[in-house]
């Protein structure tokens, strides 16, 4: 069925949905809501219990969203405060799911404690020593009046669950546990009440008490395993929520200072945070320096120093000193907020591969027990006639119990689930789970040189005072009070360079400074004048420059810096050379893209020689050069021509084209908000460390994707014919259903077990 389409605005919707149990019910719930008219897309995830739904509120509400799921026989959750934060929704639903929880663990043990009396009084009963003594009518009520709790009270919501499905002429898992184990305990229930029927037929009058008691206990046993492993499976969630700090120290008008919880915190106002502090909410620093560990956000575990101007984010960790910032974003504004948005829609979302699952899944029931009617008949019709209609009914209800479609839905969100939740931790923000899975088909890595590569950023790459200069240290503080004074790019990585070039001395007083358009600037510095800028400013003023300083000049022109000329009292006494610089990274990020593989491409708009001398630098042997910004997305098209599948790393506005185009887009986050929007994928750190993590996330998370659905279709492949009696004949060896049960509910757990792996992912 295609979803209803619409010219009408749009809104997306997630319902938290209870009541499925397996790939047939996400599916069947999915179909339910497609079909609601105003709904333009539908997609649930087993894994999460959660829909999203993108609906036409002009023709439906969220009410009659949660009516169409409710209709199909499924129940929705509450929906949470529109005031209420992440954390208090999470809690919510936490509090929801473990009431849920300690339900089925009740059951369970009901199932299991009178399951432990069923099995080994069944097995009693058989000896020929307590048959003798033990009117066997007598013993069949018992089991029987043990066997009924089991039903009616811990496997209800099988057969609930197997009635609203035939009611909306469906199945799901829950019908092939109801129709296994009702088959049984009613075949049990006629041989109790009348076993003259029996014998007057010549067939057994066996019981299957047991039987139907242990499979129901095996289920719940999975369940509740299952359970446990996929709250495991959203722990990052869970991770990233509590980080949020839940108060700030206020700054009131009047200088005094409270501690408010971090809901009373509006836009504006000045927080105060002092060391071991987390920061409260996302801010710009006003007033004080310290170093900050971002590393729950980016992954980068070296603190980050912040001074006046620099942005602080909400969650972070203050460790040394103490600032005050101004509060920029609060609540679902800031970026913790966006980045557990980002997590949440990437676990929701459905990839590529599982479309395959959930192909099979559609007909896997009904397919299911057409072959269990039609091993009944065989059965019935082949085996001796005392024993067929037991034989018939064990290897029915065995084809039932082990063909249970939870592997095969639980196999892909599963390790979405953990792999998404794990690059967050790694400053990774996946968008989708189709991006996870395209990042992994990746061949060619295609970079833009300027803010990706390098830092984009003018940088002082060479500082060369003349011979004469008896102090250079003192010099470059000089020219730094100068440059303190303007706000040109160049002018502020000079000073950059001397605050990092062990100049511990403050820089000196200026007077009479005075800027050149265009061409640098001038002050009076300690009694000398002292000019910085270009070389056109130094012609100005009548400063001719030496010959070895001339050769020293053009030798950094011709490797593609911009050179800042400095003169003091009339004379040039040295050259400060600027240029972008590489990150320190770039080089070993660049080695391991090709160690997995990958041909790795750059693209800039700088000259053929400049182009060729960065890529050198960093070990890259093709690249585009003076290539305009309204090219790049050509340039991509160029490499997909090729029949390569490229990502596009990019950080810029002009980049946004590109990164669309491209087969996987990866944002620096440093970048724009544009360049994000436009990527599937997102990195916190500003580095191409995270394209690595990127690209070995995904080839681990679609590794452990093949392998679950592989174990889930040989599971069901292998499973169901054992379970039909095939290997009878030949070797005399059956499937009771009892170890059906226990395989089935081993098979979830399995491949939950193996997503979990995922958690041990780290970063080469």
């Amino acid at each position: 069925m295609e979803p209803h389409t619409s010219a009408l605005p749009t809104q997306t919707a997630t319902l938290d949905i209870e009541g499925m149990t397996c790939a047939s019910c996400a599916r069947f719930v999915e179909k339910a809501l497609t079909r609601t008219p105003g709904v333009q897309r539908a997609v649930v995830n087993l894994a999460t219990e959660k829909a999203t739904v993108d609906y036409a509120p002009a023709q439906i509400d969220r009410a009659g969203l949660a009516a169409a799921v409710v209709d199909a026989g499924y129940a929705v959750a509450a929906p949470p405060a529109p005031t209420a934060s992440a954390a208090e929704r999470t809690a919510e639903l936490d509090e929801q799911k473990a009431a849920a929880y300690a339900r089925l663990k009740r059951r369970f043990r009901v199932a299991l404690g009178l399951t432990l009396v069923i099995m080994p009084a069944s097995m009693l009963l058989m000896l020929p020593a307590v048959m003798r003594h033990v009117p066997m009518t007598a013993a069949n009520y018992a089991l029987l009046l043990l066997t009924v709790p089991v039903l009616l009270y811990s496997g209800r919501e099988f057969y609930t669950s197997a009635w609203n499905a035939f009611r909306h002429r469906t199945a799901n898992m829950d019908t092939l546990v109801a129709v296994g184990t009702g088959a049984a305990f009613l075949y049990s229930l006629a041989a109790t009440v009348a076993p003259g029927l029996f014998a007057a037929r010549g067939l057994a009058a066996e019981v299957y008490y047991d039987t139907t008691a242990t499979i129901i206990t095996l289920i719940l046993l999975g369940k509740v395993l299952e359970q446990r492993a996929k709250a495991r499976t959203s722990a990052a969630i869970r991770q990233l929520i509590g980080l949020q700090a839940r108060t700030a120290r206020l700054l009131r008008p009047d200088g005094s200072a409270a501690d408010v919880p971090i809901e009373q915190v509006q836009p504006g106002d000045v927080v105060l945070v002092r060391p071991g502090e987390k920061v409260a909410t996302d801010g710009v620093v006003l007033e004080g320096h310290s170093a900050v560990d971002e590393s729950m956000l980016t992954g980068e575990s070296l603190p980050v120093e912040k001074r006046a101007g620099a942005a602080v984010y909400g969650a972070t960790l203050n460790k040394t000193g103490a600032f005050r910032f101004r509060v920029t974003q609060v609540g679902a504004d800031t970026m913790l907020a966006h980045i557990i948005r980002l997590v949440e829609d990437a676990q929701g979302s459905r990839a590529p591969i599982q479309r395959l699952a959930d192909k099979v899944s559609a007909i896997f029931v009904p397919t299911v027990v057409v072959i269990a009617l039609v091993t009944f008949v065989l059965w019935f019709d082949l085996a001796p006639v005392a024993s067929r209609l037991p034989l018939a009914l064990t290897h029915f209800v065995a084809v039932l119990i082990i063909a249970c479609p939870c592997a095969l839905g639980l196999a892909t969100p599963t390790a979405i689930m953990v792999g998404t939740g794990k690059g967050a931790e790694y400053g990774v923000l996946v968008r989708n789970a189709e991006a996870l899975e395209k990042a992994h088909q990746v061949t060619t890595v295609l970079l833009d040189k300027t803010g990706t590569l390098t830092r984009g950023e003018p940088g002082v790459t060479a500082y060369v005072p003349t011979a004469d200069v008896a102090d250079p240290a003192a010099l470059l503080r000089q020219l730094a009070a100068v440059e303190r004074q303007s706000e040109h790019p160049l002018a502020e990585a000079v000073v950059r360079y001397a605050a990092t070039s062990a100049v511990e001395a403050p820089l000196p007083a200026v007077a009479d400074f005075r800027a050149y358009e265009g061409r640098g600037a001038g002050a009076t510095v300690a009694g000398a004048q002292v000019l910085i800028g270009n070389r056109r400013l130094l012609q100005e003023h009548g400063i001719e420059l030496s010959p070895e300083l001339s050769r020293q000049a053009e030798q950094l022109l011709a490797e593609a810096n911009t050179v800042l000329y400095a003169a003091v009292d009339g004379r040039a006494v040295a050259l400060l050379a600027v240029a972008d610089t590489l990150r320190e990274s770039s080089a070993a990020a660049v080695r391991r893209l090709q160690q997995l593989g990958l041909e790795v491409v750059m693209m800039t708009g700088d000259n053929q020689p400049t182009a060729a001398r960065v890529a050198a630098q960093v070990g890259i042997r093709r690249f585009f050069a003076e290539v305009l910004p309204a090219d790049k997305a050509a340039k991509v098209q160029e490499l997909q021509a090729e029949g390569r599948v490229v990502a596009m790393v990019g950080d810029g506005i002009n980049d946004a084209p590109a990164l669309a185009r491209a087969d996987l887009g990866l944002a620096i986050g440093s970048g724009t908000d544009v360049a994000m929007e436009a990527a599937g994928i997102t990195l916190m750190r500003s580095d191409l460390q995270g394209v690595v993590t990127a690209i070995e996330l995904s080839r681990r998370t679609i590794g452990i994707i093949r392998q679950n659905l592989f174990f889930a279709f040989v599971y069901n492949t292998l499973g169901i014919p054992v379970a039909a009696g095939l290997l009878y004949p030949v070797f005399g060896l059956t499937l009771s259903p009892m170890l059906a049960a226990a395989a089935m509910a081993l098979s979830s757990v399995s491949v939950l077990t193996n997503s979990l792996r995922l958690r041990g992912f780290r970063p080469r």
